[in-house]
């Protein structure tokens, strides 16, 4: 009786703590939500089509019509329902210097498989605090209609359902997705882990999406993704998804970072392998203009 007086007990406080969490963050939780499907149709809409108009940027990534339209939409309705936050989007910002919140929003993520009709781009949001560290999540992949979200405190969830990262303890065998590129605006070079990562049993692939496969962390899919880039857009939904889902998610070399600025690349994992993966992103030679920033 007393066991089951104590689990009813912790039911309750974790109750108590979840609500508490949701009503915090209530209305930006579900601004957020709306925008990833607005988000999603606009994608659809474009997918597979001239519309698209694919363009090459200065740093040698795409750029379609969806991502700068999303990133439009994104802004005009951030600003009217949350006047005081800055926004920080992949394709345009609307920075307000002082702002208690951040809104950190990659409209298309998985750009270049977008451009190509490869159906594994996601729309990405989070909410990041003052201390520069996410406090809501909100990742839609609009092909398979699979909406993540998390709220600091409350959990991480797939289209309303508890997730949780793996609980593999080892590298043999563990799947490791790698996002990692040569970007010389980013001044980004590394020496590729991948054949270490091989050696030692792990199944490594490259899917051309960071959020996505970071989602497929939180839901115990995948072990781990490796991210090289600056932009904090790719991670900072995932930083707070992953992280509820009962994961780690920090830089390259092991530590924690701002989500309101330009990131150190990122180890995005289940936690239980987060030290080994980061002993050999330390060692890969990873360069960044924003090193020592």
């Amino acid at each position: 009786m007393l066991h089951h007086a104590e689990t009813i007990r912790d039911a309750y406080t974790a109750s108590l703590c979840y609500s508490k969490a949701m009503n915090d963050y209530q209305k930006e939780l579900e601004v957020a939500k709306q925008l990833a499907k607005e988000a999603g149709e606009i994608m659809l809409g474009y997918f597979n089509t001239t519309a698209s108009n694919p363009t090459v940027k200065s740093d040698k990534t795409i750029v379609t019509k969806a991502d700068t339209e999303i990133n439009a939409h994104v802004i005009e309705v951030l600003t009217q329902i949350t006047p005081g936050y800055s926004i920080w989007g992949e394709e345009e910002s609307s920075i307000i210097e002082g702002a208690q919140y951040t809104w950190v929003c990659d409209p298309v993520d998985g750009t270049m498989p977008f451009s190509k009709a490869i159906p594994i781009s996601t729309f990405s949001i989070a909410l990041v605090n003052e201390d520069g560290q996410s406090v809501i999540g909100v990742v839609y992949n609009p092909f398979q209609d699979r909406l993540y979200e998390a709220v600091k405190g409350a959990g991480a969830y797939l289209n309303g359902m508890r997730i949780n990262v793996s609980e593999k303890a080892e590298l043999d065998g563990a799947y490791i997705d790698e996002e990692l590129w040569i970007n010389h605006e980013e001044e980004v070079t590394f020496d590729n882990p991948k054949d270490v990562l091989n050696k030692l049993g792990a199944k490594v692939t490259t899917q051309c999406s960071a959020v996505i496969m970071g989602c497929f962390v939180a839901k115990g899919d995948y072990e781990a993704m490796i991210f090289g880039q600056g932009k904090p857009e790719d991670i900072a939904a995932l930083a707070i998804i992953v992280t509820e889902a009962g994961g780690k998610v920090t830089d390259l070399f092991g530590n924690e970072q701002r989500y309101d600025t330009n990131i150190k690349g990122a180890v995005v994992s289940n936690g239980l392998l987060h030290n080994d993966i980061c002993e050999i992103t330390k060692k890969m030679n990873y360069t960044s203009k924003y090193i020592g920033t």
